[in-house]
């Protein structure tokens, strides 16, 4: 394949964007080569300006569970920029989209509508932290969840205590009374509480950990979470931007039976458009402005364009045998793809829909033993995978998703290419 106008392309981006991109994954530093410019996608493909077209598994990070330009979704929007694209006043719309989100999750009574999901987690924090009139949260190592100052942070030495942030214009003072820990450890997490006791305002963790490749939560381990922030009078935070949405109609809670205090939606319910929200019980809820006084505000929170399109999404969604279909598939799939890898010496991390391939012979149950993956064999199997026509996620930290517009001729044709770059390597 011939990429020219695409590195011609990155070129001019980087005299004008930092890094060439607006938003730091998308350079494929990490791949080593430039990024790919898209032109346009439609169900599971990409099509680039150099005219190649791809087996998408990124997804735009997940947030195509339907595949790309869904008619419906695309008629959706279409209807409702011809009536205006913003007011900064309610419409129907949001309470509609709300009513979706509450229907599909029996811990949410009220929900807020934002623009992103860092937005939406930020404010959760905020929430959280007024709601129990305490500083410090507990987040977990290789958990992302947003790019909000107190979030950004690495674990410090030991099983906890005090950390640093991992960018550089966080002032030290911000994440003082951020706490990251191990993930898979009830050891830690213990340790943390015992220490730090009633001074905890809420613990964050994507159910299912998506940014650090996916990894599988241990047995009982959400559940010993659930248990011990209740002890401790702590909030629970399930950052649900990646699964909301993704497995059920609903969330990773709605699978497990295990009910957060608050959660944080994003990515499917914006239906390809920027949206995120946060929600939680009546009580809780009512400490925002204006019935409270947690001060969170966004001209285009509830953007009328961005609204429609998600209510679409989870409207389609509302039909199980979607997620019946997409899960038939991707188990096969699954069981194809893992004896591959288990030929070719990696390990293969999957949950329903969601997978990462890591160059690795031990199992990666945390961010450490996920660092531990020859991350350089990913970069080099991801080059040879997209001169084959197939685009995944472009780091080896990251999740791979399938829709229901991928066909089983898709799934076939990925597990040859995979089979064929892997003995070739």
């Amino acid at each position: 394949m011939n990429f020219q106008l695409s590195e011609e392309a990155y070129k001019d981006s980087s005299r004008l964007l930092p890094g060439g991109v607006n938003s730091p994954v998308r350079s494929f530093k990490s791949i080593g080569i430039s990024p790919l410019f898209i032109e346009k996608a439609n169900g599971s493909n990409l099509t680039d300006i150099d005219g190649n077209t791809f087996i998408d598994y990124c997804l735009s990070w997940g947030v195509g569970i339907l595949g790309h330009a869904h008619p419906k979704i695309r008629e959706a929007a279409h209807l409702a920029v011809e009536n205006g694209s913003s007011y900064g006043a309610p419409t129907l719309l949001e309470t509609e989209l709300a009513s979706l989100i509450c229907q599909s999750t029996s811990s949410i009574q009220k929900v807020r509508l934002v623009s992103s999901g860092t937005e939406a987690v930020m404010s959760a924090i905020r929430l959280a932290r007024a709601f129990t009139g305490r500083d410090i949260i507990i987040k977990f190592d290789g958990c992302y969840h947003g790019h909000s100052d107190m979030l950004l942070v690495q674990a410090g030495s030991g099983l906890a205590g005090q950390v640093n942030s991992s960018s550089k214009g966080v002032p030290v003072t911000v994440v003082n009374n951020t706490v990251s820990i191990p993930f898979n450890n009830p050891k830690a997490l213990q340790h943390v509480f015992e220490k730090y006791n009633d001074q905890i305002a809420a613990l964050i963790i994507e159910p299912i950990p998506a940014n650090m490749g996916v990894v599988i939560p241990s047995d009982g381990y959400l559940e010993f979470i659930r248990h011990i922030t209740k002890q401790y009078g702590t909030l629970l935070i399930f950052d649900e931007v990646i699964t909301g949405f993704r497995f059920c109609f609903g969330g990773v809670q709605k699978l497990l039976g295990i009910h957060p205090d608050i959660t944080v939606f994003g990515k499917i319910i914006g239906g390809g458009l920027p949206v995120g929200a946060y929600g939680a019980n009546a009580e809780i809820m009512g400490l925002i402005a204006p019935d409270g006084p947690v001060y969170q505000a966004g001209t285009l929170s509830g953007n009328p364009v961005a609204v429609s399109a998600g209510i679409a999404a989870l409207t389609l969604l509302k039909d199980e045998s979607i997620y019946q279909s997409i899960e038939e598939k991707s188990k096969d799939f699954f069981y194809q793809l893992a004896s591959i890898c288990s030929k070719n010496g990696l390990m293969l991390n999957g949950f329903k829909n969601m997978f990462t391939p890591y160059f690795s012979k031990n199992p990666v149950t945390d961010y450490t033993s996920s660092q531990k993956a020859n991350h350089e064999a990913f970069s080099r199997f991801y080059i040879q995978l997209l001169h084959q026509g197939i685009y995944l996620s472009p780091s080896g930290y990251e999740a791979n998703f399938i829709s229901a517009a991928h066909s089983k001729a898709d799934l076939e044709n990925t597990l040859d290419r995979i089979e064929l770059v892997l003995k070739n390597n």
